[in-house]
């Protein structure tokens, strides 16, 4: 499903425009960018959680030449799936 896709399911299930909803989801992934770009977490109980992580510096391969090289520590964006979204993909039997 691409933003497109997910507009029209949204406008659909909330009873509004297609471009109410995509005003609506525009809003809530700049937000969600926005505060996990400034260090804090998003958590959405029963969706899961965004937030920064820090990713260590380490030494990687150019893989045309094989020379080693140092790759910088940086921040990453990260989800952790929350437990009824988990369960919503792989319900227990």
């Amino acid at each position: 499903m691409n933003k497109g896709e997910l507009v029209d399911a949204v406008a659909a299930k909330a009873n509004v425009t297609k471009k109410q909803a995509d005003a609506i989801l525009s809003a809530v992934f700049d937000t969600i960018q926005e505060t996990v770009a400034s260090g804090e977490k998003v958590t959405l109980i029963g969706f899961g959680t965004f937030e920064p992580r820090e990713r260590q510096a380490r030494e990687g391969r150019n893989p045309k030449t094989g020379e080693t090289m140092k790759i910088p520590a940086t921040k990453v964006p990260a989800f952790s799936a929350g437990k009824v979204f988990k369960d919503k993909v792989s319900p227990t039997a």
